[in-house]
């Protein structure tokens, strides 16, 4: 994962996606933005406060300065689950109403944009089907392997083929950040049985979730084995990622965006 600079925006790509000339992506830092503390300054994030007028500059300044129409937006009302949508026309990209926590397309007149403050942004892209998808996954949507979920529901909609498909799971809160009580706990139990332990460290005495691997694991229950990992925690860098844990849930959301390239 690498850091890039463009049109005064700080952000993040993957190696193994940027390898892939069909591919627009990056997961863009709090830096560069108009907003004001507390969701200084690159908030894309509509529902924590800031105002309107403000996060729509903030989008479009992420759109322009990887080259995409701010028009091709497709993105969710994000609700912590294991719901997949099939992300449908421009400027907005889904009906009014639709919610879920994962957007797949093989449209090239759209792009999947998702917003983030310590949940995990796992992109996805098939090379072969020429198809992405984008999964917002929070600790309910790790244990209903929203991300699992999505590459099978790639597999429906395009014909994707796992091993075919390359993941990236970006920046998201670490397990040194993330101590869990008993319902978080007996969830992964029951969900990931004998990996429960791998998942739930303790660290000084409290025990603790590990996010980014649970999706690492439902994305090879998936069958899929090129899978990057940021391995970088949003409540340990604060200066370049919004972190709802660390901030006490008074911050912005980071953009995280995918699309498919014309011609």
């Amino acid at each position: 994962m690498t850091f890039r600079e463009r049109a005064g925006l700080k952000y993040f790509v993957f190696e193994s996606l940027e390898a892939q000339s069909g591919l627009v992506h990056g997961l863009f830092t709090r830096r560069g933005g108009v907003s004001p503390s507390p969701w200084a300054s690159l908030n894309v994030g509509g529902s924590v406060g800031d105002e309107r007028e403000r996060v729509r500059e903030n989008r479009e300044r992420c759109f322009r300065a990887l080259g995409r129409p701010v028009e091709s937006l497709s993105d969710l009302w994000l609700i912590h689950s294991d719901q997949v949508i099939l992300a449908a026309e421009p400027g907005g990209g889904t009906p009014p109403g639709v919610r879920g926590d994962a957007l797949i397309s093989r449209r090239r007149d759209l792009t999947l944009f998702l917003r983030f403050a310590d949940c995990v942004p796992v992109l996805l892209y098939d090379p072969r089907a020429q198809a992405v998808g984008l999964i917002h996954a929070g600790w309910k949507g790790s244990l209903l392997r929203v991300a699992r979920k999505t590459v099978e529901r790639m597999q429906e909609a395009f014909g994707t083929r796992p091993g075919d498909v390359i993941a990236a799971i970006g920046p998201s809160v670490a397990p040194d950040h993330y101590p869990v009580g008993e319902d978080v706990i007996g969830g992964v139990r029951q969900a990931f049985a004998k990996q429960a332990d791998q998942l739930l460290p303790n660290l000084l005495g409290q025990t603790r979730f590990d996010l980014a691997l649970a999706n690492e694991l439902a994305l090879r229950e998936a069958g899929v084995e090129k899978i990057e990992q940021a391995a970088t925690c949003t409540a340990c860098h604060v200066d370049d990622w919004y972190s709802h844990r660390s901030e006490n849930g008074r911050t912005g959301r980071f953009g995280a965006l995918i699309g498919l390239r014309e011609g």
